[in-house]
């Protein structure tokens, strides 16, 4: 079938499948893409960090222990997932410009003329199944033979509708996970520090008596104390940012959702007729 000039080339334009990975549906997001994007973001956070002349910034994310380097890699993840999100949804926008109605103003959708807008849309697309707005219209397309009234495909048109929405609800779940992981690790980092800090006072207390050594000894306990408390800010400061960049790319996303049902409202509802049985 003939494409036109300005067609959607989902195996061009998804970024996962450009780039070699299995493209997952809609604006959701293939998991081994993900954790590959994240180990070479983190990698790259961790050089730059090395390079920066900045001691206690070193200290905290570096000399820290273990749960900092898992605090920022969760955080890369949750980047890398919403970059990806943020390039599938741009490709999704596209959808919205296409015209899938006829230039001629007389234009009535009917079974009938279903077959030539089904040939329209996938003149605009490769596959119409990789795209919200036009796997929405091609399943309303689909049953237009076995509908009586309007309102049939109003309400198919809603249930998919619905549909999409749950999918685009559940492909944040991922994220959303790691907004609640993160803190939860800041938290199990300071216990662990505290926990060492409270070791070291008691073995400090056992094995000096004199009170000047006491002091001396304790200053390299509290100073571990410091450290620990610094996992929860780590973990505390980062799930704020991600949860500020999730909110962002869910309203984005919902606002997307409510176009394509616009549009559907405009281009399907508003130019249906539904032909008597006989006829």
């Amino acid at each position: 079938m003939k494409k036109e000039k300005d067609s959607i080339c989902w195996e061009l334009e998804d970024i996962e499948q450009r780039l070699g990975f299995h493209g997952a549906r809609f604006t959701s997001t293939n998991g081994v893409f993900t954790f590959t994007a994240a180990a070479l973001i983190t990698a790259v956070a961790y050089f730059v960090i090395w390079l920066i002349p900045y001691d206690p910034l070193k200290k905290m994310l570096i000399f820290g222990g273990v749960i900092p380097y898992v605090i920022v890699f969760f955080s890369c993840w949750s980047i890398a997932i919403l970059i990806v999100k943020s390039q599938k949804l741009k490709m999704q926008l596209k959808t919205l410009k296409a015209s899938i109605t006829p230039d001629n103003p007389n234009y009535v959708l009917t079974s009938a003329t279903a077959d030539t807008m089904k040939e329209r849309i996938y003149s605009l697309v490769d596959e119409p199944h990789h795209f919200i707005l036009f796997n929405r219209i091609m399943i309303a397309l689909a049953s237009l033979k076995n509908l009586g009234q309007v309102a049939d495909i109003e309400s198919i048109l809603r249930s998919q509708a619905e549909r999409d929405e749950s999918s685009v609800h559940t492909s944040f779940a991922t994220v959303t996970g790691f907004v609640w992981s993160i803190p939860v690790l800041g938290f199990i980092g300071t216990v662990m520090g505290l926990s060492v800090a409270i070791g070291g006072f008691a073995n400090v207390l056992n094995a000096v008596s004199d009170t000047s050594q006491i002091v001396v000894a304790l200053k390299g306990v509290t100073g571990g104390l410091g450290t620990a408390f610094e996992t929860t800010l780590e973990g505390l400061i980062a799930a704020l940012l991600i949860q500020l960049l999730i909110t962002r790319q869910r309203r984005r996303e919902e606002e997307f959702l409510d176009e394509c049902a616009n549009y559907c409202t405009r281009n399907i509802v508003g130019t249906l007729r539904i032909l008597p049985y006989e006829k």
